[in-house]
């Protein structure tokens, strides 16, 4: 099966993964999966991440759950830049998601990263996704 957007099919997989209650999901690796990845982990979304080697290489996610109310943390997860439709911002135009609660991942000249830190080190890009 191709997949013309593999991001979205990223976001979609954790997406579906947590609507049906999974714990783990798996999904094919490529760079740009692993650094969003990273930026999901180091933000506190996901609970851990493996990355396996193989042909294709797979990237296994821990789904992080409330304790007590059983609720994803990742309330919600989108696309902004798409194959079709590019969205490019300068710094000042970063997007603030929830008023600074939740975080854009923005691909910039000096690789992935928050909103919040493409504003710290001043630098814009594509605006690849939302998370809150």
């Amino acid at each position: 099966m191709a997949v013309n957007d593999p991001i979205a099919d990223f976001l979609t997989r954790i997406r579906n993964a947590q609507k049906a209650g999974h714990r783990i999901v798996e999904i094919p690796a490529s760079k740009i999966k692993k650094s969003i990845t990273e930026i999901l982990y180091d933000q506190g979304y996901i609970l851990k991440y493996k990355f396996e080697d193989g042909i294709p290489g797979t990237i296994k996610i821990a789904l992080k759950y409330d304790n007590r109310t059983k609720l994803p943390v990742i309330r919600e997860l989108g696309r902004i830049s798409k194959p079709g439709l590019r969205k490019y911002a300068p710094t000042t135009d970063l997007p603030r998601i929830i008023n600074g609660l939740g975080i854009a991942i923005i691909s910039t000249s000096k690789g992935l990263m928050t909103d919040k830190q493409a504003r710290k080190q001043n630098v814009g890009g594509e605006l690849i996704c939302y998370v809150y």
